[in-house]
């Protein structure tokens, strides 16, 4: 069987390959060993979203009172949440599924191999293909602590999962996937403990807004110990387990059951072109790739987190654009400069471009605009008490570099910031934009 592109890995990059593709009348064979979605959709990104929307509806019927609205006995049915996730992902991945099915892909389930640059196997069978574009992912790193062979630990898989609220968490790991899990939980009522080896939380976030942050959710009970060290962790009776860590103070004990493993992910290996001319890597193991997504591997192409660069979806989508557009033969290029970061706690942080610490490091020259959102009518209509800021980094000729907010809905509007930096917008020449009245996204005019 020959098709004009094969693609490996049914994630963001390798559905939205599929999909272009297919729409642009290409012969498409997809490969995907599990669910349809990748990790994203059935592991990571929906799932936990949709945790934590039931987390925030909590929240905000506990809080109902500030606004004038009475909501006695709110509580949350963690079973039915649960069941819930799992409606939403369930329609999700039969969504993607029809999408591909009516733009003619083929999908193979199975896990492929490599055989060359020009033929996949999978199970007993080898599918000859023009184009060959890797999309296989990235999976959970657990880190090598000393007996941890001998507890139960979670995945994110077993937090997405659970049906029974634990007393208390000890979770490993302050990023982006600890702190949304210390969320959900933390208002589920669970007693919640962040154990972080850096000294603040959410790495590569903009420093200022995640201190802001942790501030906030130690205001709500949620404890955290940064520039601390889990050096082991052992069985303990009925179940618990202890967390052995160092700090500069010295060495501390604390018990867990279970035990979040939230440190980081990784590039997988598996089905990622293992012929006798593998792509070339970068000093940190990720597939090495051009402006257009291609290896040094005539007619292999790589998308998501193979390449190693950011490991999120938004960017693996795009990356697929720019891969599927090169081989149909048009002009296109991957662009870095305005990836959007987002946590998804309550209040969210939001960030895309640069960040303080990133131009304070190699010494460029910029100014720091920074406003509370308190300055946007919306934000204090909608957030009763609380508290927020909108950040804005500029060069020296007045272009934004970084934008970076602390207050929900972050989320939906760093996306105006990203636009501006994409475009190379002057703060006069972004300030010309009309933005509707009243919005959380005028922040940003009111910073201008």
């Amino acid at each position: 069987m020959n098709f004009q592109i094969a693609i490996i890995g049914g994630g963001p990059a390798g559905y939205t390959a599929a999909e272009t593709a297919g729409r642009a009348g290409m012969s498409v064979v997809l490969f995907e060993k599990n669910s349809l979605g990748g990790v994203c959709l059935n592991e990571g990104c929906i799932p936990t979203k949709t945790l934590l929307y039931s987390a925030k509806t909590l929240d905000n019927a506990r809080h109902a009172s500030k606004y004038g609205v009475s909501v006695e006995g709110a509580s949350a049915d963690l079973s039915k949440v649960i069941a819930r996730k799992q409606k939403v992902v369930r329609k999700l991945v039969l969504g993607i599924k029809q999408k591909l099915t009516a733009c003619g892909v083929q999908i193979v389930t199975g896990e492929a191999s490599v055989v060359d640059a020009h033929h996949v196997r999978c199970g007993e069978e080898v599918y000859e293909c023009d184009n060959l574009l890797l999309c296989a992912g990235s999976e959970t790193f657990i880190p090598p602590i000393p007996g941890l062979d001998s507890v139960a630990y979670w995945t994110h898989r077993q937090a997405l999962d659970n049906k029974e609220l634990p007393q208390s968490l000890a979770i490993i790991g302050g990023g982006v996937i600890g702190m949304e899990f210390a969320s959900f939980f933390s208002s589920l009522g669970v007693q919640v403990t962040v154990i972080e080896m850096l000294d603040e939380i959410l790495g590569g976030i903009d420093k200022e807004l995640a201190a802001l942050l942790r501030a906030d959710y130690a205001k709500r009970g949620v404890k955290f110990l940064t520039s601390t060290k889990v050096v082991s962790v052992e069985p303990a009776e009925e179940g618990q387990i202890k967390v052995n860590y160092e700090q500069a103070d010295g060495a501390g004990r604390l018990p867990a059951h279970p035990l979040p493993m939230s440190a980081a992910r990784l590039p997988v290996q598996t089905g990622s072109a293992r012929e006798t001319r593998p792509p070339e890597r970068t000093e940190r193991g990720a597939i090495r790739v051009d402006a257009q997504m291609r290896t040094s591997v005539p007619g292999v192409y790589v998308c998501g987190d193979l390449t190693g660069f950011s490991l999120l979806a938004h960017t693996a989508v795009r990356e697929a654009e720019v891969a599927v557009h090169t081989i149909l033969g048009k002009e296109d290029a991957m662009s870095y400069r305005a990836i959007p970061g987002v946590v998804y706690t309550h209040p969210e942080v939001a960030g895309v471009g640069e960040t303080e610490e990133a131009l304070q490091r190699r010494g460029a020259d910029y100014r720091v605009v920074k406003l509370p959102m308190a300055f946007s009518g919306r934000f204090v209509a909608e957030n009763e008490g609380v508290n927020g800021l909108c950040k804005l980094l500029f060069s020296s000729d007045n272009r934004l570099l970084g934008a970076h907010v602390l207050g929900t809905p972050a989320s939906e509007i760093i996306t105006l910031a990203g636009m501006a930096i994409e475009l190379n917008l002057t703060a006069e020449e972004w300030k010309r934009i009309v933005f509707p009245h009243p919005t959380v996204g005028e922040i940003f005019r009111e910073a201008l």
